[in-house]
């Protein structure tokens, strides 16, 4: 039997969106774009296209340059092959009925000469390595795990053009037929560099206090709304998280001042990670991830889309309570196409192939199956 009473099944509006319903697909990287170029191509659009019924699809992170990646074979949205390729998989998108962002991306630190420009260091805003190692294709054409390396440190004259990227970028996004785009500024990665202390000793105007931490990513979603306009931009945070040794000295401060300033900008969301489930292990820490989004809630008076391990229960739980509007379901996607169709018929859920996740080509991908009859 159908069951359409859930609070995930009621029609959300999203900035310029009205969304049918509150399963959105959370940004997944799947590192299987066409080489060379890392350019979207058939097999992309088809995987896109089989997801169309999510009330919104948050792409896979995607570098605003070439010097934003940090992983093989991953999509950029700086060339014309590119755009081109994007063009493709939103068309295929929007022929299903579907809605799909694009999430912009930097890596920072994250990378690799290997990936970089002229086989240049990483940039990043203070010269603090962080621990692990690079995917990355090696000297001799074979993907290889490398050890980081430690980066550069940006310029404050250089900043205005990591901003201009990122415009760039959704400018780029809205020519290959985006309803929008989704700002990375989470999970370890260069404006998450910045806006932790752990990551970030600068001493300019871009480090030290909280106000100043955050300048950057302010900074790029003030330049990413005048290219969309309003309701077309959401952005994405992880509080307390600590993938790519992340870490702030006051996590609960700072995210006060960034719901606070969020609302002096006409978003379509705010995406954040809940903090319980990426890493916080002991009572303490998962508390005050509680309070943190609490505060969070309380505060930004916009609309807030959470992630991380949801199933149908406890989407229905944050969705009815109020502490969120809309929930991105990650890896339930992966190995789902049809997944709101699934949890509205409280149907059973394929089992996503963690060999599969990265790389290759149609297996683990476009050929998960959807639910009998």
């Amino acid at each position: 039997m159908m069951m359409t009473s859930s609070p995930l099944f009621q029609p959300v509006r999203l900035g310029a969106l009205e969304l049918p319903h509150r399963v959105l697909m959370a940004p997944l990287t799947r590192s299987r774009s066409a080489q060379p170029g890392n350019a979207p191509h058939a097999l992309n659009a088809e995987y896109y296209a089989q997801r169309a019924g999510a009330g919104l699809i948050i792409s896979e992170a995607t570098q605003i340059s070439p010097e934003g990646q940090g992983y093989a074979w991953t999509p950029g949205i700086h060339s014309a092959e590119q755009i081109e390729g994007w063009r493709g998989v939103t068309r295929a998108v929007h022929a299903k009925g579907g809605r799909i962002f694009l999430q912009l991306w930097h890596v920072g630190r994250v990378s690799h000469p290997l990936l970089q420009p002229h086989r240049g260091l990483p940039v990043a805003p203070s010269a603090i390595a962080p621990s692990g190692t690079a995917f990355v294709v090696d000297e001799t054409g074979a993907p290889a795990f490398v050890p980081f390396v430690t980066p550069r440190a940006l310029e404050t004259h250089e900043i205005p053009r990591i901003v201009a990227d990122f415009a760039q970028a959704a400018a780029h996004a809205r020519a290959a037929g985006f309803d929008g785009v989704e700002i990375h500024s989470a999970n370890g990665y260069l404006l998450d560099q910045f806006l932790n202390s752990s990551a970030n000793h600068r001493t300019d105007a871009y480090g030290g206090s909280i106000e100043n931490r955050a300048r950057l990513t302010f900074e790029v979603l003030q330049a990413v709304s005048r290219v969309f306009g309003p309701g077309r931009v959401g952005v994405r945070f992880s509080p307390f998280g600590r993938f790519m040794d992340m870490g702030d000295s006051n996590p609960l401060a700072l995210y006060a001042h960034i719901a606070e300033r969020l609302n002096d900008l006409d978003l379509a969301y705010a995406h954040v990670v809940d903090p319980a489930i990426i890493g916080n292990e002991t009572a303490g820490p998962i508390a005050l991830g509680a309070a943190l989004l609490q505060q969070f809630r309380a505060t930004y008076r916009g609309k807030m889309v959470l992630a991380g391990g949801f199933d149908r229960a406890k989407a229905e739980e944050a969705i009815g309570s109020g502490l969120a509007d809309a929930i991105a379901f990650g890896r339930s996607f992966l190995a789902n196409p049809d997944l709101p169709e699934r949890l509205r018929a409280n149907a059973p859920l394929n089992a996503p192939n963690k060999a599969t996740f990265y790389g290759g080509g149609a297996e683990g991908y476009t050929d998960y199956p959807a639910m009998a009859g």
